[in-house]
C-alpha cells in the first residue's frame, strides 16, 4: 500500500481488516507482519518561512531534501538526526516522518534536545482511520492534549504521520573541537561533565574508548561565532592543565568527527550485536564495565552509550537494573525495546487501545 493523499491513507487504514507494517524510508530494517504500508507517496515540502524558523513537510519528504532546502537559507535541524544505514547495512533513504516518529537525535541532544523537543505540529491518521491534527507553526501553541511529543517516538503504534511541523535553527559560522586523549572511562565521563557544566556551550561531548588509532578519545565540540567559538576552545582546553588536549579548528574536520559520532561509524561494517543503553550520565562507566568485552561508544556526555556485543549477549541481564533502558537496534532473537514497569506498560496499553482499537499499527513492536 502506497497511500498518495491524506485521505487514501484514512481509506486504508479504516478499511484494514489485518495488521500493517508502517514503512518509511525502510532505513531501519524493521520487519513486522502484515501488508506493508508505505509512506514515501506523501512526500514534499509545503511550507518554508525561513525568516520564522519554521518548516512544514509531507511525513514521506525525504530527509536529504530538507536538509538540502535548509541549507540553501543557512539553516538546519538543530537535533542532528543519525542515519542508520551503515550501522544496520539498509538501504532507502530516511524520511522525515520516520526520524520524527522513532524521535531520531544526535549528539547536539545534549545541548539543545531532541526531535521532539523542535516539533510544532503533526497530522495524522489514527487506527480508526480518523485525520486527527495537533499544534501549530508556533512554539508558543499548547492548547489541548500535547498529541505531537506523544507521536514524537511512538515508531508509528498510535498513527500514521501525514505532516509534520518543525523549527528549525541557523547554521553556526565555524566550529571546533577540544580533543583529550589517553583518559579512562571514568575519567572520560568525568571531563565531559566538566565541560558541559562549564559557561563555554559544548554542543556535543562524546568519549571513545578505542579511537581510529586505538587509543582513548574524548571529544567537545563548540560552535557559534569565529571569534566566540576560538576563546571558548581555548577556554575549555584549559579546564583540562595536565591532559593530553588538542584542538582541532578546521569545521570540516571537526564535522567529519561528528558525523562519525552521530550515525556510529566506529561499528558499522562489523560482527555482533549492537545495543543502544540510556542512562544517567554519572552511571555511565560503571555500566561500560559491566558490558566487559564489548567494543564502546559513550555520547550525550556519557547519557548515551553505543555497545557491540557477540551476537545474541543477553545485555540486559548483564546490566541488571539501573535507571534507563536498553534497546537492541542491531540483532535478533530478543526484544528490541526494554520491557516497561507493569504500571508504565499498563499505560501505554491504554494509549495504544485509544489510538489504534483494532490492533492493526506496528503491531508488536513495542510490546
Amino acid at each position: 500500500m502506497r497511500p498518495e493523499t491524506e485521505a487514501d491513507l484514512a481509506d486504508m487504514i479504516a478499511s484494514a481488516s489485518g495488521p500493517i507494517c508502517v514503512r518509511g524510508g525502510g532505513t531501519r530494517g524493521v520487519h513486522l507482519d502484515g501488508a506493508v504500508l508505505e509512506t514515501g507517496g506523501l512526500s514534499g515540502i509545503t511550507l518554508y518561512e525561513p525568516g520564522s524558523l519554521t518548516l512544514v513537510a509531507r511525513a514521506g519528504t525525504p530527509l536529504a531534501e530538507i536538509e538540502a532546502a535548509l541549507d540553501a537559507e543557512g539553516q538546519r535541524l538543530a537535533f542532528e538526526p543519525m542515519d542508520h544505514r551503515g550501522l544496520l547495512g539498509t538501504s532507502g533513504a530516511p524520511t522525515i516522518g520516520g526520524v520524527v516518529s522513532a524521535n531520531v537525535s544526535g549528539p547536539r541532544r545534549v545541548s539543545v534536545g531532541a526531535c521532539r523537543d523542535f516539533m510544532l505540529g503533526v497530522r495524522y491518521v489514527d487506527g480508526t482511520g480518523t485525520l486527527v491534527k495537533n499544534g501549530g507553526r508556533v512554539m508558543k501553541n499548547v492548547t489541548g492534549y500535547d498529541l505531537v511529543k506523544l507521536m514524537s517516538g511512538s515508531w508509528g503504534t498510535l498513527g500514521v504521520l501525514t505532516e509534520v511541523s518543525l523549527k528549525v535553527l541557523p547554521k553556526p559560522e565555524t566550529a571546533a573541537g577540544v580533543l583529550i586523549d589517553g583518559l579512562s572511562d571514568v575519567d572520560a565521563v568525568q571531563a565531559m561533565a566538566k565541560a558541559l557544566g562549564s559557561p563555554f556551550e559544548v554542543s556535543g561531548a562524546a568519549h571513545i574508548p578505542r579511537g581510529l588509532n586505538g587509543q582513548p578519545v574524548t571529544m567537545l565540540r563548540i560552535e557559534g561565532f569565529a571569534g566566540s567559538v576560538a576563546y571558548r576552545a581555548d577556554q575549555i582546553a584549559s579546564l583540562f592543565g595536565g591532559m593530553s588536549v588538542r584542538v582541532e579548528r578546521d569545521p570540516e574536520t571537526v564535522a567529519k568527527g561528528w558525523a562519525w559520532v552521530r550515525d556510529v561509524d566506529t561499528f558499522q561494517g562489523t560482527e555482533g550485536d549492537v545495543w543502544r543503553v540510556s542512562c544517567t550520565p554519572s552511571d555511565a562507566a560503571g555500566l561500560g564495565a559491566k558490558m566487559k568485552l564489548a567494543a564502546l561508544l559513550y555520547d550525550w556526555g556519557g547519557g548515551l552509550i553505543w555497545a557491540r556485543v557477540p551476537e545474541g549477549t543477553d545485555l540486559r541481564t548483564r546490566l541488571g537494573a539501573f535507571d534507563g533502558h536498553a534497546t537492541l537496534v542491531r540483532g535478533a532473537g530478543q526484544a528490541k525495546f526494554q520491557p516497561e514497569p507493569a504500571p508504565v506498560a499498563a499505560l501505554s496499553r491504554g494509549l495504544r487501545a485509544r489510538f489504534d482499537p483494532k490492533g492493526i499499527l506496528n503491531t508488536g513492536l513495542m510490546g
